[in-house]
């Protein structure tokens, strides 16, 4: 990690726990489990062309190739008083910031509140300026900086964006490149959004899970021609993680490929970070089709509702759905039934060999 800290941050750089301390995120995980929706891992498979609405040329909602990957939040449904509540409870994480020295805490506690910081406000900013399309395209401030660079959060008089949680905060301080996989940046290009909140017990398994879902998906990793394709994040990460590219970030994407990735890694000398998709991770593009589909109540269109805890926790789509997000449900559904048929056992099973499983089960519960 050669980037150093900038002197308003360094406050920030982990001390010897001193403060035993464990911050509460009830709140945050009934609100995961409530606007999470599950899309399931990726089969490694572009998302088909949609075809434009009868007589017109316009197609409404998702539309991109990566689009039935990364888990969404269900902007569309959130209501004034969710939305108030998610700024409610932004502020209240950076109260406890004043009360508590972070810094002092363990490492993992620590760790855990960044990203549900980070994550709790990029959500919120989002569900603030919905509907929109690209969460990059959002300005904010008298300044107009992107979301990303947008100071919305102020710890112990520090003004900071979603970026400087990560670059100036996380990843100058912990050596593990499986925290990239813990922040959500409302885009289907980057790591998904767990219907769980981080929190110091949980970290490394979540972690591992995210790491596994990104790196096995067409958004993560993609061979084209002699060159082996990776997401934008990875070059975000490259100066902290990644130093001797591209043996380091092979070396890194063979941990958590199975063997069908795992085998594109080892064919290819290039590695380019060029992969993102802007896209917004609802269920409907921010946007909103003039005509409304109804899906009917039939098994065939079954819906892996908000918050189930399993995939097989399906529940029946409501009447009056805008066709868009009923078409997305659809294809949903559609991809789950192909990986039935390829005779997995779920959306959520990764096929690893031993040696791999091994080497996860060495991951530290500690995150460094």
């Amino acid at each position: 990690m050669s980037q150093q800290t900038e002197p308003q941050f360094a406050k920030f750089a982990p001390r010897e726990a001193t403060d035993s301390t464990r911050i509460d995120y009830a709140f945050w995980d009934e609100a995961l489990e409530y606007f999470v929706f599950r899309m399931g891992r990726s089969i490694r498979e572009g998302a088909p062309r949609v075809d434009a609405s009868t007589g017109t040329r316009m197609v409404y909602g998702h539309d991109s190739r990566y689009r039935l990957e990364g888990n969404r939040v269900i902007f569309s449904y959130l209501n004034d008083d969710i939305v108030s509540s998610l700024t409610a409870y932004r502020e209240d994480l950076e109260r406890t910031a004043e009360q508590v020295d972070i810094a002092a805490l363990s490492r993992n506690e620590q760790l855990a509140f960044w990203m549900n910081l980070h994550n709790v406000a990029v959500i919120e900013q989002i569900a603030i300026n919905y509907p929109l399309s690209q969460p990059s395209k959002l300005k904010l401030g008298t300044k107009g900086a992107p979301l990303d660079e947008a100071k919305i959060i102020t710890i112990d008089g520090v003004a900071m964006s979603p970026s400087d949680i990560r670059t100036k905060i996380v990843y100058p301080n912990w050596r593990d490149p499986r925290v990239m996989y813990g922040f959500f940046r409302g885009e289907i290009g980057g790591p998904s959004i767990q219907p769980d909140a981080f929190n110091s017990q949980n970290l490394s398994q979540l972690l591992n899970k995210s790491a596994l879902d990104f790196v096995n998906s067409l958004r993560g990793t993609e061979k084209r021609g002699k060159t082996l394709h990776v997401s934008k994040i990875y070059e975000e990460g490259r100066p902290f993680y990644f130093n001797t590219w591209p043996t380091s970030i092979q070396q890194h994407l063979r941990k958590y490929s199975t063997n069908d990735v795992r085998e594109l890694v080892d064919r290819t000398q290039t590695v380019s970070a060029t992969i993102y998709e802007p896209d917004l991770s609802d269920l409907a593009k921010g946007e909103v089709d003039p005509e409304y589909g109804h899906l009917e109540s039939t098994n065939d269109l079954s819906l892996y509702g908000t918050g189930a805890r399993t995939a097989h926790q399906a529940i029946t789509p409501p009447r009056g759905v805008p066709r868009a997000i009923g078409r997305l449900i659809k294809e949903q559904y559609e991809k789950f039934q192909k990986i039935n048929r390829r005779a997995d056992r779920s959306g959520e099973v990764f096929m690893l060999d031993e040696e791999q499983l091994e080497e996860l089960q060495k991951d530290s519960e500690i995150i460094e």
